[in-house]
């Protein structure tokens, strides 16, 4: 192992670039594909979007090792309570079964949306108090079967 006495420059920052966290991405894709041979993983993003091009809705995440995360599903205000959840996920599921997935997994706050999310066959596997202080993260999953 080569050392040097070089000091290191950290820099912390709110906003970092897309093409910062894109290298950190692929850098870690890289890393963890090399260490369990699975060599599959892509991103996965569904949006909605007006005629002018504004988004309004969308969900993101990727897809690797037959497991799908879904890492953000937004709703804009306004837009809420129209379905678009539920079309969001159902899009999701489908991609997720045409790469082969056997499961999605997602983290919710329970603030946000776990019973809509245990409504779609969701079950919680693991809760962290406290994340954010007075509130909970819940880590849910849904199996996906052969024939649903």
């Amino acid at each position: 192992m080569v050392t040097t006495n070089k000091p290191i420059d950290l820099e912390i920052v709110e906003d970092a670039s897309a093409s910062d966290i894109a290298l950190l991405e692929a850098n870690i894709d890289s890393f963890n594909m090399a260490k369990t041979g699975i060599h599959d993983a892509r991103l996965m993003s569904i949006l909605l979007k007006h005629a002018d091009g504004a988004l309004y809705a969308g969900l993101h995440g990727h897809t690797w090792g037959a497991t799908c995360q879904i890492k953000l599903l937004w709703i804009a205000e306004q837009e809420r309570g129209q379905g678009l959840g539920t079309k969001l996920l159902k899009a999701a599921e489908g991609e997720a079964r045409r790469r082969g997935c056997k499961q999605i997994m997602l983290a919710t706050h329970s603030f946000q949306a776990p019973d809509f999310y245990a409504k779609h066959g969701f079950e919680p596997v693991a809760t962290l108090a406290d994340n954010p202080i007075g509130h909970a993260d819940i880590l849910m999953v849904k199996r996906l079967l052969a024939d649903s």
